[in-house]
């Protein structure tokens, strides 16, 4: 994979924040903690997206007939046949 040089411009708080995380052996230097930064964004953003197209899902089927304990029945069944209980 190839790489673009890029040049960024950061408080002086922000500064100190990136030297103290490579003094403290988090990084070895500003380009990792860059990266680190941008990989943790697009791993939320990659959640995010999964969660709002579950809650669309569910909002697009609709009113469910079941009772709310019927609903957590089920959940309680699932979650013991996974072990999880």
């Amino acid at each position: 994979m190839g790489t673009i040089r890029k040049t960024l411009t950061f408080t002086e708080q922000q500064d100190k924040w990136i030297k103290s995380q490579i003094e403290a052996g988090e990084f070895t230097n500003e380009s990792e903690y860059v990266r680190h930064l941008i990989r943790s964004d697009q791993a939320r953003n990659s959640k995010f997206i999964e969660l709002k197209s579950a809650i669309q899902a569910g909002i697009d089927s609709g009113v469910s007939e079941r009772t709310v304990s019927e609903i957590m029945k089920e959940i309680e069944e699932r979650m013991k046949a996974d072990g999880r209980l």
